[in-house]
């Protein structure tokens, strides 16, 4: 990583970097709180083929398969947001 960064670039840098973070931890509220909020209401429906409430699989299932990708979304945005202001680690 190069130690010599000019200010603007730095503060593009987190500035992209602060927005993916509170655009990731909305994502994340979402699915850890106001999805299961709503549970009782989804679980009127069934998934036909495996024959599973709704409410269930998206509180048990569906939060978890978000938070996984999620976390790939994050890591590829976030490099190429370090390859963009010129922050990004070298490859070997």
């Amino acid at each position: 990583m190069d130690t010599q960064i000019d200010d603007g670039k730095r503060l593009q840098h987190w500035q992209k970097s602060k927005a993916l973070m509170i655009r990731m931890m909305v994502l994340w509220f979402v699915f850890s709180f106001v999805i299961h909020g709503f549970v009782i209401v989804f679980n009127n429906v069934t998934i036909p083929v495996l024959n599973f409430k709704l409410g269930y699989y998206l509180a048990g299932q569906g939060s978890l398969i978000v938070f996984v990708i999620m976390i790939f979304v994050f890591a590829r945005r976030q490099n190429a947001i370090d390859v963009e202001t010129g922050v990004a680690e070298k490859d070997e």
